[in-house]
């Protein structure tokens, strides 16, 4: 990514949470392949402004994801192929079927999220809400809310929880949801998202399942409510 990636500026004191969110992209994205090294942490840590110690929360998340694996005194290492039937799978969905499926997964992942959220989870969702309410333009927002409904994934500590939504972010990027995003995506519906998700991260810190439930729900039903808007809009 360092290489390839020369014309993005280094973020400022990125977060543990953005750093491992931009490394994660990068992986699926075929920046780095399989078996591939990742830059060393002094590296990464000029690019992107933050401290090693950052840096090394940022590849442990990735590690307990299995995205890399860390071999000491020979640095981190790629453990992701993306298969030809992952992209099939993702050309086949529609943005629709995309969020019926999200309605079958997060009302459970946000109830043990609330359950089961450690006090280090809880600010790395904060952390990533901050940055998805910063967000003002489509693509911005989409990565950070893509990062945002990570967290909440990682918030359930639950491993076989995480893979899943990680596949499931692989077909939100797809070129399908690129096409919808900047009818959907105005200043509007951003500022909308996101009071839902400041109302979704209220009820995960005060260990509300119930209301985290209702949330989540309520969020989906908005972003499909406006999908079909989109979709039934003249191209």
């Amino acid at each position: 990514m360092l290489d390839q990636d020369r014309d993005r500026p280094p973020a400022t004191t990125a977060s543990a949470d953005r750093i491992a969110a931009d490394l994660r992209l990068a992986i699926q994205q075929g920046v780095y392949a399989d078996n591939d090294r990742l830059p060393p942490e002094r590296q990464l840590a000029d690019h992107f402004g933050a401290s090693r110690g950052t840096i090394r929360e940022a590849l442990r998340r990735l590690e307990d994801t299995n995205l890399v694996i860390r071999k000491v005194g020979s640095g981190t290492f790629v453990r992701y192929r993306a298969s030809e039937n992952d992209e099939d799978i993702a050309k086949a969905t529609s943005p629709i079927e995309l969020i019926d499926v999200r309605f079958g997964i997060e009302p459970q992942m946000v109830r043990l999220a609330a359950i089961n959220a450690n006090g280090h989870d809880i600010e790395n969702l904060d952390s990533a809400l901050r940055r998805v309410c910063a967000a003002r333009d489509p693509e911005t927002f989409t990565e950070a809310d893509a990062a945002f409904h990570l967290a909440l994934a990682d918030c359930t500590r639950n491993p076989l929880m995480k893979w899943l939504y990680q596949h499931l972010n692989e077909v939100r990027g797809h070129s399908q949801w690129s096409k919808m995003k900047d009818k959907i995506l105005d200043p509007l519906h951003i500022s909308e998202y996101n009071d839902q998700h400041r109302e979704l991260f209220e009820a995960i810190a005060a260990r509300d399942s119930n209301a985290a439930v209702e949330h989540i729900v309520q969020h989906l039903k908005t972003a499909r409510y406006h999908l079909l808007g989109a979709a039934s809009d003249p191209v």
